[in-house]
C-alpha cells in the first residue's frame, strides 16, 4: 500500500505530492504515479477478449490499474498495464502446463460444455512494461495505438548492473506503492500474479514488475524486472533494465532435496535463489533530448 511521508522530508528532498488526490510525486523531472480502479466490468471484458482476439482472460483483471513513470522534459513515459501484459501472453502463446487436476479444469468456464484446455491458462507473460516518448503533454494510461509523432523507446543491451548495494542504503522513502495487474487462482490449483510496486527515495526510483507462477506440485516460474534511475548521475539520464526469468519445477525441486509443501512456497520473493535461472539480460534507456 501507499506510505505517507513527512511533507519537510519530500520537500527537503526536491520532491512534492502530486495535486487533486493523484497518488505519486514529482521529483528531479519525473512524476510518478500510481491509478486504481475495479476489475473488469462484463462490457469490458468482452472488448478486451475482441481486442485480444480470445475468449480467455484471468478471473481478476484490473484494467484500469497502472504505475505511471513520466519524465517531463523529454515526454518519455515508463508504464505498466494489464492490456500490454495480456497483449503478450497472447503473443507469447505458451502451450498449456499439463496437470493432474486437468480432467476438472476442462469444465471450468462451462459446467455444461467441455472445454479444451488449448491455451496457457497459466496467463504466462514475457511483458516488461510499455513506453513511448510522447509528442504532447497528456498521459494516456489506457492501451491504445500511439499516435501519429510518438516513438516507442529504445533500450539497449549493456554490461552495466543495477546497483543493489546502494538500494540497500538507509534512507527515506518519499514513496511506496504496489499495484496489482491481473491474478488468477487456477481453479484453486496455484496462483498466478502479476504485480509492480515502485520505491521512490531522495536519491533514486527504482521498482519491480513480478509475474508469479506457481501450479500445486507441477511448477513454478517467476519472471521479473528492475528498473532503477539514479537522480543527477550524468549529463545523460539513464534508466537501468534488468530482466530475469526462473522456473523449476516441483519434482525438481524434491530431487534436490528441497520440501515440496506449498505453504513453504507462498512467497516468492524468498524462495526465488531456489528457481534456476533460465533467462537473464540487462538493458538501459538513455532519456531523449526534449521532443
Amino acid at each position: 500500500m501507499e506510505t505517507e511521508v513527512d511533507k519537510e522530508i519530500l520537500k527537503s528532498a526536491g520532491a512534492e505530492l502530486l495535486p487533486d488526490g493523484r497518488k505519486g510525486l514529482r521529483i528531479h523531472d519525473w512524476e510518478i504515479e500510481t491509478i486504481r480502479g475495479t476489475i473488469l466490468t462484463s462490457l469490458a471484458h468482452e472488448q478486451w477478449e475482441e481486442k485480444l482476439k480470445t475468449s480467455h482472460l484471468p478471473e481478476m483483471v484490473f484494467g484500469e490499474n497502472a504505475l505511471v513513470l513520466k519524465h517531463l522534459s523529454s515526454n518519455t513515459k515508463i508504464h505498466f498495464n494489464a492490456f500490454d501484459a495480456l497483449a503478450g501472453w497472447k503473443q507469447e502463446g505458451l502451450p498449456p502446463v499439463e496437470v493432474p487436476a486437468a480432467a476438472k479444469w476442462k469444465f471450468r468456464s462451462k459446467p455444461s460444455q467441455q472445454v479444451i484446455l488449448d491455451y496457457d491458462y497459466t496467463f504466462t507473460t514475457p511483458y516488461c512494461g510499455s513506453g513511448v516518448v510522447e509528442k504532447d503533454q497528456e498521459t494516456r494510461v489506457e492501451a491504445k495505438a500511439k499516435p501519429e509523432g510518438e516513438a516507442s523507446l529504445k533500450w539497449e543491451n549493456c554490461e552495466e548492473q543495477i546497483d543493489l548495494a546502494a538500494l540497500s542504503l538507509k534512507e527515506p522513502i518519499l514513496f511506496y506503492d504496489e499495484v496489482v495487474l491481473y491474478e488468477d487462482e487456477l481453479a484453486d490449483n496455484g496462483v498466478s500474479l502479476l504485480t509492480v510496486k515502485v520505491r521512490v527515495m531522495p536519491s533514486s526510483w527504482f521498482l519491480l514488475l513480478r509475474f508469479w507462477l506457481r501450479v500445486d506440485g507441477v511448477l513454478m516460474r517467476l519472471r521479473e524486472t528492475r528498473m532503477h534511475y539514479v537522480f543527477g548521475k550524468g549529463e545523460t539520464p539513464t534508466v537501468l533494465r534488468e530482466c530475469c526469468w526462473r522456473e523449476t519445477t516441483f519434482k525438481s525441486l524434491s530431487a534436490k532435496g528441497y520440501p515440496v509443501d506449498l505453504a513453504v512456497y507462498s512467497d516468492p520473493g524468498s524462495i526465488s535463489q531456489r528457481l534456476p535461472v533460465i533467462k537473464q539480460i540487462t538493458q538501459k534507456l538513455m532519456i531523449p533530448h526534449k521532443v
